[in-house]
C-alpha cells in the first residue's frame, strides 16, 4: 500500500520541477525553498520505499551519489561555470529518481543538455518572437539556464517511474 504514497510524493514532485524549469529559464534563479521541497518529496518517497521492501540500498546509493555530485559540481560554481542552484538541483536528483535510476536520468539529462544548447546556440532555428528573441538575449548573455534540462530530464523519469508503477501490480513491485 505504501507504493500509492509513494507515487504521490513523485507526481507532488512534477509540478515543482516544472516551475524550477520556468523560473530558471525566466530568471536564471533556482529558490532554495523549491530545492529543499524537492529533497523532502525525494527522501520521503525513498524512506517508504525502503520500508516497503526492508533494503536501504536505494536510499544509500542516492545519498551517496547526491554528495559526490554537489562535490564534483562545486569547483564550476567556484569558477562560475555553473549556478548555485543549478548545482542543488543536481545534488538533489538522485533523492528524487532514487539511485537505481540515475542512469537513465543522465542519459535523458544529456540529450535535454544538448538540445538546449543547441536551441541557445542556433535560435534562428527557433519561431520569431518573444521567445528566439528572448533565446538570442541568453546566448549574447552567455547564460545557460541548466536548470531546465535536468528539471525535464527528472519529470521524464518520474513520469516513467510513476507509469511503472501503475502498470506493476503491488505484489511484483519492489
Amino acid at each position: 500500500m505504501l507504493l500509492v504514497e509513494v507515487l504521490l510524493l513523485k507526481a507532488l514532485a512534477i509540478p515543482l520541477l516544472a516551475r524550477i524549469a520556468w523560473l530558471d529559464f525566466t530568471t536564471q534563479k533556482i529558490a532554495n525553498r523549491d530545492v529543499l521541497l524537492l529533497l523532502c518529496l525525494g527522501a520521503g518517497s525513498l524512506l517508504l520505499l525502503s520500508l516497503q521492501s526492508g533494503s536501504w540500498w536505494d536510499m544509500g546509493l542516492s545519498a551517496i551519489a547526491a554528495l559526490v555530485l554537489f562535490l564534483a559540481l562545486f569547483p564550476f560554481w567556484v569558477l562560475r561555470k555553473v549556478g548555485a542552484g543549478d548545482v542543488k538541483l543536481m545534488a538533489v536528483v538522485p533523492f528524487l529518481v532514487g539511485g537505481s535510476d540515475l542512469a537513465g536520468f543522465s542519459i535523458l539529462l544529456l540529450l535535454f543538455a544538448l538540445a538546449t544548447a543547441m536551441v541557445l546556440k542556433n535560435p534562428f532555428l527557433l519561431p520569431q518572437g518573444a521567445f528566439r528573441l528572448y533565446v538570442q538575449h541568453l546566448d549574447r548573455k552567455g547564460v545557460v539556464p541548466f536548470g531546465v534540462p535536468i528539471s525535464v530530464a527528472s519529470i521524464c523519469m518520474i513520469a516513467l517511474q510513476v507509469g511503472y508503477g501503475f502498470l506493476v501490480p503491488d505484489s511484483l513491485a519492489m
